[in-house]
């Protein structure tokens, strides 16, 4: 267990573990009702991020920011040097192009490196930059583009200049597109080769702190997506702090120069500030256009990441393939026997970590050393080999699978926070690890709990304003607190666990609140299911729509000889399938209460997804669209 003996070492360093204490404010009756964290960075008084390529150019021409993987899935490494000249380059040619300082530049391209180049030419041109989730529709781009107002587009390929075109084919005047397939950063620095120097450095000289730095769309789970404006001190606060927090405390435990491979959206803010923080910290970083685990896979064992930022989908698979190989292999007994092992190890490990226990004693210490060579070391493999920390978000993290992986050896810290705030507004401090908790405030952020429990947020990180819609903004900022729209509880450690959403909260016929992302999101952590949806509003007990996962399917089906393929409309009948989809509904239910339990649940023919408007680009349920959809189905439920 290296790594956990370096953390152990490092946490006897009290100028590590200081630097994360809180203050903890409580109510008269004992109860915590808001935790303080002081900035650890201080903040951005003058200047901007569009600087930043430049001050590191000037600093250490020769150091290697990011590796570019080409055609051949070769990585090239880029110094700080040949990265100013790039960014300076594009940013000349949207000077010539008009982009006027204030406007606006759409991007709509998966993760790659160009969008890094992109983001800090519009910059340093004196623009703002408009994420756009690839996957879009066109009535998705109509609106963005015309709510932002972005005059120029730039697309990743030929399908998503054809989706921009067809949206915005009614706009007055349609925006001008360019394809990063086709050329689009060189032919940028092509048209702007005759613009001098000293236009670009009076367009960054005029940018401050102040200054909008993107206009980032929530993901529009309830309606239209709303325009976070996001200033360049907003940006660097989340990334400065994070890194400050984090850094020190990898490199004194690790003792490695940290490097990570991007795979996440950079059209999703949690994206977008790692790639910031990563360049602030000159951490070595490169780029992955898929989250898909079959495609990550591989590029993981080639970049070997020494930590990775992801969503708590990419942990669930990485566990669920490792059982699917077991499965075929004869030992899915042996895997589910590691897994128990891993939980009980975890948590005992975690224990004597932070001296509220002994620790795991000899005989689970036996148990762990043979599953580690039969099982826990192929997961780390899976990650690079090199990974040892990794950062999740997006949605809580399933407390057992974080267990599942601190005994092998990768220690998974979850944060939580909101396009509004930047990213992260809480995080689990390094030394402090707390599974079941999306951790503290990040430094220079204070969590607050209204009187109904809604999670409040204040601090730098904090969105200035919605886009055009002041009453959207009135209705969420109140004396600089941010009303997330959460349910959350603190503990006595200031520690925030997040309990579901205001809006969602189901009510029986009975009268019991019941808060349905508690029970999704342990059903979405077991196989074979894929996405879920409970339900219970005004009914007797609480059910399930369940759609299954086809990448479980297809193993299913394989391990038991079966055709391939099987109907779904088959499978969903099927008692044995069924009985594997009850043992994740029982560990869903686990969790709460016999009143707030799934009763029922029903397979549902289909997957919920982007296409078929049923999931958000950043992978939430649109609860009302699936209600809607499976109409029948919910009512078949009741009526059994």
């Amino acid at each position: 267990m290296g790594v956990h003996r370096d953390l152990k070492r490092a946490r006897q360093r009290t100028d590590l573990v200081d630097r994360a204490a809180v203050e903890i404010v409580r109510d008269p009756l004992g109860a915590v009702r808001e935790v303080r964290a002081a900035p650890l960075a201080p903040p951005l008084t003058g200047g901007s991020l569009a600087d930043l390529p430049f001050t590191h150019a000037a600093e250490t021409p020769d150091a290697v920011l990011l590796r570019r993987r080409d055609r051949d899935g070769a990585w090239h490494p880029v110094t700080a040097s040949a990265f100013a000249a790039e960014v300076a380059a594009v940013a000349k040619g949207f000077v010539a192009v008009g982009l006027e300082p204030g406007g606006r530049v759409a991007v709509m391209s998966r993760t790659r490196y160009e969008w890094t180049v992109l983001d800090f030419a519009i910059w340093a041109a004196g623009g703002q930059s408009v994420p756009v989730y690839p996957t879009s529709s066109a009535e998705q781009v109509e609106w963005i583009v015309r709510d932002s107002g972005a005059r120029f587009v730039v697309t990743e390929n030929t399908a998503n200049a054809a989706t921009v075109t067809t949206g915005t084919a009614g706009h007055p005047h349609p925006p001008r597109l360019w394809q990063l397939d086709a050329g689009a950063l060189g032919d940028l620095a092509v048209l702007g080769r005759d613009l001098p120097d000293d236009e670009l450095a009076k367009r960054r000289g005029a940018l401050g702190p102040d200054t909008i730095a993107t206009l980032c769309y929530t993901s529009g789970t309830t309606g239209r997506p709303k325009g976070c404006v996001l200033t360049h001190a907003n940006l660097h606060a989340e990334a400065a702090n994070t890194v400050e927090l984090l850094h020190p405390v990898f490199q004194a435990v690790t003792g490695q120069a940290a490097s990570t491979l991007l795979f996440l959206p950079l059209a999703h803010i949690l994206g977008r500030t790692l790639q910031l923080a990563c360049l602030l910290a000159r951490i070595e970083t490169g780029h992955f256009p898929s989250v898909k685990p079959g495609e990550l896979r591989p590029a993981l064992k080639e970049f070997r990441p020494t930590f990775l930022v992801g969503v708590p989908y990419l942990f669930e698979k990485i566990h669920d393939t490792g059982r699917a190989t077991a499965e075929k292999l004869g030992r899915a007994a042996s895997f589910d026997r590691a897994e128990r092992v891993a939980v009980r190890f975890g948590e005992a490990h975690l224990h004597k970590f932070l001296g509220t226990g002994k620790g795991p004693g000899p005989v689970l210490y036996a148990a762990w050393a043979l599953y580690d060579l039969l099982v826990y070391r192929r997961i780390r493999k899976e990650l690079g080999g090199r990974t040892r920390y990794a950062i999740s978000g997006g949605s809580p993290l399933d407390r057992d699978l974080n267990l599942f992986f601190l005994a092998a050896g990768i220690v998974v810290y979850e944060g939580y926070g909101l396009t509004e705030t930047s990213a992260a507004a809480t995080i689990v401090p390094p030394l402090s690890p707390r599974p079941g908790t999306v951790g503290r405030p990040v430094p220079g952020v204070s969590v607050r709990l209204a009187d109904d429990g809604e999670v409040l947020i204040k601090g730098g990180v904090v969105f200035a304003s919605y886009w055009n819609d002041p009453a959207a903004t009135d209705a969420v900022l109140h004396d600089g607190w941010f009303a997330t729209g959460d349910l959350g509880a603190l503990d006595d450690d200031g520690y925030l666990s997040i309990t579901g959403r205001k809006k969602d909260i189901l009510v029986t016929s009975g009268g019991k609140n019941v808060s349905p992302a508690v029970l999704e999101d342990r059903l979405r952590s077991r196989s074979p299911v894929g996405q879920c949806l409970v339900v219970g509003d005004n009914r007797p007990f609480v059910a399930a729509l369940i759609t299954l996962d086809p990448e479980a399917v297809a193993h299913w089906l394989s391990v038991r000889k079966l055709p391939p393929d099987t109907p779904l409309s088959t499978l969903v009948r099927d008692e044995r399938l069924r009985a594997e989809v009850q043992k994740a509904v029982d560990h869903a239910n686990e969790a709460v209460s016999r009143a707030e339990s799934i009763r029922a649940f029903a397979l549902v023919e289909g997957e919920f997804t982007e296409e078929n408007g049923l999931l958000t680009p950043s992978l939430k349920v649109k609860r009302h669209a699936v209600t809607a959809a499976y109409a029948q189905q919910i009512e078949a439920l009741y009526r059994r």
